[in-house]
């Protein structure tokens, strides 16, 4: 992924990131929720309550919602 850093982790687009790890296995929405969780020092699961219909209309737009 080519961060190495906090510093790298928060230089990074939380969308750029989720595009770039979503191919592995095992990785769903979820971890965008933690991905953006991390970056606002947000639990994972507030995010996904309060953020999901955002975070999927972006995921879309750049076409990358899960199907």
């Amino acid at each position: 992924m080519d961060i190495h850093t906090v510093e790298d982790f928060m230089a990074t687009d939380p969308y750029e990131l989720y595009a770039r790890i979503k191919p592995m296995k095992g990785m769903g929405m979820n971890s965008i929720y933690a991905i953006i969780g991390a970056r606002e020092n947000l639990h994972w699961l507030d995010v996904a309550k309060t953020r999901k219909t955002e975070i999927l209309m972006q995921l879309d737009d750049l076409g990358l919602a899960p199907k």
